[in-house]
């Protein structure tokens, strides 16, 4: 390995980020487990691996940088400080001079020793499942089938880590992470804000003017809610507690956003003649104005 930024395929501007990204898809793609009996792809593997660990480092990343090591961390001739330029003490501290470094951080035996790249997955899952909380299932790039935990009130976009189920490490090295990134799919009734619950429900003119008890969806089930007489289309009524689950807290958690239920007063479908001429009767002694005006009309 003689430029690791060469090697990550990344200018020698590349962020952080960016040189975590490279080096996890280039793991997976040469991970020697996808190709065994091939040595080429081992050889290519620990270079991608050693390029990572010099770069992601500040201090080594710093030194190659400034040319005081070269791709293998060690001191190079033109940066030596009397420790004999390749053979020093310089690059990584604590290896013997003269080694490689990297292949001293492998057991006697197994060359090098390197940790498993950590594997992206995306997850799918219904607006209650992310209410309630459950056990899902994702298929691994091996081809087997890993549970995913999804913990109450878990939001779109959060991402889960499930250690140890990514890449296998090389020479003794950890395996990596599962990184399973969730997606919360739109629900035709609930809409989420926080940790609240947003409910449109639509109710009838008698229920409106005269009051009501009604059925209203939660996500924990179907509740009882008192309309109050006199409401009207964009009433907001609260059910506390009916909200979201803090997800760090766990599915038992008493501490949860409430559910805001938004009145949405509906005529009948088919108009009934008696109401009709009820309102032609009504209307004319009772007038009001529902239109607000414009600042110009002022």
């Amino acid at each position: 390995m003689s430029d690791p930024y060469k090697t990550l395929g990344l200018r020698s501007d590349a962020g952080d980020e960016a040189i975590k990204k490279a080096y996890r898809r280039l793991a997976r793609e040469h991970h020697p487990d996808l190709d065994r009996g091939n040595p080429a792809s081992e050889e290519k593997f620990k270079d991608i691996s050693a390029a990572y660990d010099l770069l992601s480092d500040p201090v080594t990343r710093g030194q190659f940088d400034r040319g005081e090591i070269d791709g293998k961390g060690m001191k190079t001739r033109n940066r030596s400080s009397g420790f004999g330029g390749f053979g020093g003490f310089g690059g990584f501290g604590g290896f013997r001079p003269g080694a490689d470094p990297f292949q001293q951080r492998g057991r006697r035996g197994t060359g090098v020793r390197v940790n498993g790249a950590d594997v992206e997955y995306s997850l799918s899952i219904s607006f209650l499942d992310a209410a309630r909380g459950g056990v899902k299932s994702i298929s691994t790039t091996n081809g087997k089938r890993l549970k995913v935990t999804v913990p109450a009130g878990i939001a779109d976009g959060a991402t889960l880590r499930l250690r140890g189920q990514g890449m296998p490490g090389l020479g003794g090295g950890g395996a990596g992470d599962a990184l399973v990134d969730i997606n919360v799919k739109p629900d035709p009734m609930f809409r989420r804000e926080e940790t609240d619950i947003l409910l449109e429900l639509p109710v009838t003119l008698p229920e409106a003017v005269l009051g009501a008890k009604v059925e209203v969806p939660t996500i924990d089930g179907p509740v009882t809610l008192s309309v109050p007489s006199g409401s009207n289309t964009g009433t907001i009524l609260r059910l506390k507690g009916k909200g979201m689950p803090l997800s760090k807290s766990g599915p038992k958690s008493s501490h949860r956003g409430d559910q805001y239920v938004t009145l949405k007063v509906m005529l009948p479908r088919k108009q009934d003649k008696g109401f009709v001429d009820f309102i032609k009767s009504w209307a004319p002694g009772h007038p009001y104005d529902v239109h607000r005006k414009r600042p110009e009309d002022v």
